[in-house]
């Protein structure tokens, strides 16, 4: 038996039966790789009503899964000389325009290399201690491979005051990104809510289970005939939502691995996706802050060939 460990119980769903235990698990306890579950069940540390569970066991609807697992370590980000792209900087807060490919704070997998290693760096330590050891001053994030502007609090007070922007959907905030397909008008919205996805717990979905009010509005900037070019602007800000929102109307995001097409776009390296528009008001002096950010190269590359192949009548 492993030492500080921790207890999980599960109840296999309806929907969820005859999936291979190990897989199954590894959806519900994402924090912990498939390897190291498969290592748990061969220690005698996984049950099944009671029983020692088996690798190859088969998931039945109903049956209670019990884990003992090692309590989780936390994880301080350490700071580290990385390159930052600074739009703006007060005593209260940064702006930062983050690159494609960074992932915002330290997670299991990405242990260093964020854009908190960078920021601890930058700021020699002083950032907000609201989102702890893992996530200091980071008031909301974007995706891995999502570039754009993000606000980043240097003081408890600001956190709290942008937090509370945030909760009331007072931060202005639009993105712009590329979807397949053309939209039958110039403007819309989804207004749905989102949650896990029930059949894959790695992913996100519009779903009544276990979810939360989410609103995008979008609007056409360009069309390209079996692609088009819009500017989003969020109410809310759900893990995914726009790539979870554009999906659940046929129109997923060019590039998007997980919510696209199999044959995604891979030349993209992740979906076509830019925080462009940042607003709030300021934390410490009541000013309205609003900043806009260029399109990177990747992108602006990206819509010049859509254009060329729009106007040669072809596409990819």
């Amino acid at each position: 038996m492993m030492k500080s460990m921790e207890h999980r119980e599960f109840t296999v769903p309806a929907q969820d039966s005859g999936q291979r235990l190990d897989r199954w698990l590894a959806g519900a306890c994402e924090e912990i790789s498939r390897s190291q579950l498969q290592t748990l069940i061969e220690q005698g540390n996984v049950t099944v009503d009671g029983r020692p569970a088996n690798k190859k066991d088969k998931t039945v609807p109903g049956s209670v899964i019990k884990i003992l697992l090692p309590a989780p370590q936390p994880i301080e980000a350490q700071p580290q000389n990385i390159p930052l792209d600074i739009v703006y900087e007060d005593s209260s807060l940064l702006v930062v325009n983050k690159p494609k490919g960074m992932v915002v704070h330290p997670a299991p997998g990405n242990p260093d290399g964020t854009l908190v290693n960078a920021l601890l760096y930058h700021c020699s330590g002083e950032l907000s201690g609201i989102g702890g050891a893992i996530r200091p001053g980071i008031v909301h994030r974007i995706d891995k491979d999502t570039s754009g502007l993000l606000v980043v609090a240097k003081t408890d007070s600001a956190h709290q005051a942008l937090s509370e922007q945030m909760s009331v959907h007072a931060i202005h905030r639009v993105y712009h990104a590329v979807v397949y397909g053309n939209l039958r008008e110039d403007e819309g919205f989804v207004e749905a809510p989102i949650g896990r996805d029930p059949r894959d717990r790695k992913k996100m979905a519009v779903t009544q289970l276990n979810s939360k009010y989410a609103y995008t509005g979008w609007r056409v900037l360009e069309r390209f005939g079996n692609f088009t070019y819009i500017a989003c602007q969020l109410k809310t800000g759900r893990t995914h939502q726009i790539r979870v929102h554009m999906a659940s109307i046929g129109h997923p995001l060019a590039g998007d691995p997980v919510y696209g097409p199999r044959n995604c776009i891979k030349k993209l390296e992740g979906q076509c996706l830019h925080a462009k528009e940042l607003g709030f008001t300021h934390p410490a002096t009541g000013e309205w802050m609003q900043f806009n950010s260029d399109l990177p190269d990747w992108f602006q590359d990206y819509l010049d060939r859509l254009r060329k192949e729009n106007r040669n009548g072809s596409f990819e």
